[in-house]
């Protein structure tokens, strides 16, 4: 995978800056650049599609309209209903335990999902199940010590979690959408990549900062500055026979 522009990553960050007042436009145009991330390493038309996490559908819907059979798993029924128009193939599902056979998706997707889980080996082991060999997974997360791995509370949270939690009701006036230890999770890149390099069932096909434009590969190999400076980490995975 080439590294991405300048351009492309200041469009992402401008989007996000106003992520929790404008999602359909922050999620619409990160699904586009995903789209493109699966496509530069196959063929989304005729493939079937899980997206698992995927909250609003806004990837699956982007997904559909390149031609790829999708379903959408998120265990959050008020995400789902509150986001793109996507219902048809929509299943409300524990991502620990996906009503699906062994071996059936030619791409498992989950998109920032991984922070948000308590058993992340769990997690992926599932999304690895789920995927045919020679099938590919895309799995990107934000790591805790990221600039904005306190999502809204960033980056208070390198101060501590409370801390940060309490500024951001000061502030606002409302208690923040996520909370340590409840439904955000430290999870880092060191032992993330070490996991995953371990099994035996999956094979590394990339592992890079997401939304970094340059070096994207380059910084994810320096232990400790890629907890800081990786951002995002995208991993790109693809199952064995």
């Amino acid at each position: 995978m080439r590294d991405p522009s300048i351009r492309r990553s200041a469009a992402l960050f401008r989007a996000f800056m106003k992520e929790q007042d404008d999602p359909a436009r922050a999620y619409s145009l990160l699904a586009r650049d995903a789209a493109d991330q699966v496509e530069r390493i196959t063929p989304l038309k005729g493939q079937l599609v899980v997206d698992v996490g995927g909250g609003g559908g806004w990837f699956t819907e982007e997904f559909r309209s390149r031609g790829a059979e999708a379903y959408l798993f998120d265990c959050d029924a008020g995400e789902m209903a509150a986001g793109s128009d996507v219902t048809t193939g929509a299943v409300v599902a524990d991502g620990y335990l996906l009503p699906l056979a062994d071996g059936v998706a030619d791409v498992a997707f989950s998109s920032n999902v991984l922070e948000h889980v308590a058993d992340p080996e769990t997690f992926l082991s599932e999304l690895i199940r789920v995927t045919k060999p020679g099938g590919l997974l895309y799995v990107a997360f934000t790591n805790w010590l990221s600039p904005w791995g306190g999502h809204e509370q960033a980056p208070w949270h390198y101060l501590g979690a409370d801390r940060a939690r309490r500024r951001y009701t000061r502030r606002t006036g409302r208690d923040p959408k996520h909370t340590l230890g409840e439904n955000l999770f430290p999870i880092h890149i060191g032992p993330t990549l070490k996991a995953v390099r371990a099994r035996d069932d999956v094979e590394v096909v990339a592992a890079r900062s997401r939304y970094w434009p340059f070096l994207a590969e380059a910084v994810v190999r320096v232990p400790g500055v890629r907890e800081f400076a990786t951002w995002n980490l995208l991993l790109i995975l693809r199952r064995c026979p």
